[in-house]
């Protein structure tokens, strides 16, 4: 427990570094979440930092149950009310914050940060390596029903990490850091070049829309 705690503090203080240097115009730029720019994906890290119990069922009530819907309405209207500077300064502040997603413990969190952190650098084109020991702690726990909600068919695919002794599935290699086939097990489309195998194509883009 004390190591992941120590891992979530650490993801989410190197995370803030790292938006604290980021030029003004990298907040509007495209991420790999399908419409969210850097300051939407920044404001859903930190909506739990700021979003009640209370207002958080009213709004799941709004949302008809969907949390999908909620968490980008809110990522929309909280990146349009707060500057750079407010939310990075948020995410500063809560570096040891308890919040942990339901169901998922202090692991969840930090896959939670480290996901939504990485959905920004690759798709800035930015070489930050995430820890290998925080990488195992999220590889180690994937589990069937995340790659359920995030629609990912890997049937006849095995990933192979380059820089993890670590494999999932079996079939045709897809090989790649450990990080970037996080992002495959995530649903995320990345650009290319990160990526070697047959299956490369089905995972990768040209350009981050």
């Amino acid at each position: 427990m004390t190591d992941l705690r120590s891992a979530v503090a650490g993801e989410r203080t190197d995370l803030a570094d790292l938006l604290t240097a980021l030029p003004s115009e990298d907040w509007d730029k495209p991420t790999l979440c399908d419409g969210w720019r850097v300051r939407e994906v920044v404001a859903h890290i930190t909506m739990p930092y700021r979003m009640s119990m209370p207002r958080f069922l009213l709004g799941m009530m709004k949302a008809r149950g969907n949390f999908d819907r909620l968490a980008d309405r809110q990522a929309r209207h909280d990146a349009a009310q707060l500057s750079a500077a407010e939310l990075t300064d948020c995410l500063r502040k809560n570096i040891h914050h308890p919040w942990k997603p339901p169901g998922g413990g202090y692991r969840g969190a930090l896959s939670h940060d480290v996901i939504h952190g990485l959905d920004i650098t690759v798709a800035l084109g930015i070489d930050r390596q995430v820890p290998l020991d925080r990488m195992r702690h999220i590889l180690d726990d994937i589990k069937p029903r995340q790659l359920k909600y995030f629609g990912v068919d890997l049937t006849g695919i095995q990933l192979r990490a380059t820089d993890l002794d670590w494999t999932h599935g079996a079939g045709v290699p897809l090989t790649g850091t450990a990080q970037h086939l996080l992002l495959v097990l995530c649903g995320r489309t990345l650009p290319t070049g990160h990526l070697n195998g047959p299956p490369a194509d089905r995972f990768t883009a040209e350009v981050v829309r």
